[in-house]
């Protein structure tokens, strides 16, 4: 019942956006939306006003991301309320090893909303916030610890970020491209178990909501299974004689 109702808010603040872009001719933004949003909002699409609109979230193929409404001729182009904070340890050689819980705790213990934070991502023991640009500063000024490593925290230039996430490749066989039997190599579980993921709702196809077993994976597709992760269905490699698909993924980690 609560989850039903937060979708009806939602689809209601998402009409209200689009309708105020389209009647004031003017980018409004939501907050950083989670992929099951960013799939809600793909659902409405028919029912919006002709408006155009952006989802990015500070870097090429982010996950949470901010969806932007603007009218083609308006003078007037997305600029995302977005900036990136690095948060690195005072001392590395004496940091504990942190993790995107320890980062994204440690954020939220300053009393932020969910809703204001991107991606985190890490790199050498460093994290990457991608916030909304209004709480940038406060966070620079009252986040100092990590889990139990003093930190300190700087703005990075976000369009100097590179982001090139580690991927490990991942090979088997299949007896069709449906995504049950593709989703059971990337987790390397049976395709009875992949089921229950798929109907209930914890799969998602390039940030679409997949809930057929049948459904049929394209080359490149970008597959998220909540509390799993995700990753890349990269290419059918090539047919075996006895008619299975041999496939490579690239999975996130």
């Amino acid at each position: 019942m609560r989850i039903e109702k937060e979708e009806v808010l939602f689809e209601k603040r998402i009409k209200e956006l689009a309708q105020s872009a389209y009647n004031r001719g003017i980018c409004t933004y939501t907050d950083f939306l989670n992929i099951n949003e960013i799939s809600l909002f793909y659902r409405y699409i028919s029912y919006l006003p002709k408006i155009s609109y952006q989802l990015y979230g500070g870097y090429e193929d982010a996950e949470r991301r901010i969806l932007c409404f603007y009218s083609d001729d308006s003078y007037l182009l997305p600029e995302f309320p977005i900036h990136c904070i690095r948060i690195l340890p005072l001392n590395q050689k004496f940091s504990d090893v942190l993790s995107h819980r320890d980062f994204l705790g440690a954020v939220l213990n300053l009393g932020i909303e969910r809703s204001k934070i991107g991606d985190i991502l890490i790199k050498e023991n460093e994290g990457y916030l991608f916030c909304n640009n209004k709480i940038s500063s406060f966070i620079i000024d009252n986040l100092n610890k990590v889990k139990h490593t003093t930190i300190r925290c700087e703005l990075a230039n976000i369009l100097e970020f590179e982001v090139k996430p580690t991927l490990k490749e991942i090979t088997g066989t299949v007896s069709s491209l449906r995504i049950d039997s593709i989703l059971s190599v990337a987790l390397n579980t049976s395709r009875s178990s992949i089921t229950s993921l798929i109907v209930g709702g914890k799969v998602f196809v390039n940030s679409r909501l997949t809930i057929s077993n049948s459904y049929q994976l394209k080359e490149n597709d970008i597959v998220s299974v909540r509390g799993y992760g995700k990753f890349i269905y990269q290419e059918t490699v090539t047919q075996t004689k006895k008619g299975r698909f041999y496939i490579r993924l690239q999975k996130y980690i």
